[in-house]
């Protein structure tokens, strides 16, 4: 018995393409783009960019100054529940920091990490509105039941902080 290798080798191509191209349309369609909707028609979200595998699902976000992120987790968690299951979300948040932004956030990170790790999260809130009242900077803290968020704005500058309120074994935040 003679084989053909052409033919072999065509089949295997289509096989192949039918069954990889195929399973791209399907994270597209019936996955990605979804979730893609959900995040973007959220209030202050300018662009985003979803990286979904088997264990997390990161969304990389350009937003405006004053965007509540408990928010946008909230709604994911909740319209895109088929999608994100039992995988973790994690947010990665564009900078759009300036010198006083960091300068503040450079003064508040002891007091903060300090309240972190008593779980004393109003102490947060405390500290922080104190030191607004001699700043530009304008500060917003939030929580949920996983993270606390804090928003620093100072005209068109923003840095968003997201802290874990379960923290890692050791280091520092790294998203911070």
């Amino acid at each position: 018995m003679k084989f053909r290798i052409m033919p072999i080798a065509l089949t295997v191509v289509i096989s192949g393409s039918l069954l990889f191209g195929g399973w791209f349309v399907y994270k597209q369609v019936k996955v990605q783009n979804p979730l893609q909707n959900i995040v973007t028609e959220y209030e202050g979200v300018n662009t985003a960019q979803l990286n979904i595998t088997r264990d997390e699902v990161v969304v990389k976000l350009d937003i405006e100054p004053g965007t509540r992120l408990p928010g946008l987790v909230q709604q994911l968690k909740t319209e895109g529940k088929s999608i994100v299951g039992k995988r973790t979300l994690k947010l990665d948040v564009k900078e759009h920091t300036t010198t006083n932004i960091n300068k503040f956030w450079d003064k508040a990170m002891f007091p903060v990490a300090e309240a972190m790790e008593n779980k004393r999260y109003t102490q947060i809130v405390d500290k922080l509105k104190e030191m607004e009242q001699g700043s530009t900077v304008k500060v917003l803290t939030e929580m949920d039941d996983q993270n606390v968020y804090i928003s620093l704005t100072d005209g068109k500058g923003s840095k968003f902080i997201i802290l874990p309120r379960v923290p890692g074994v050791l280091g520092v935040w790294n998203n911070a």
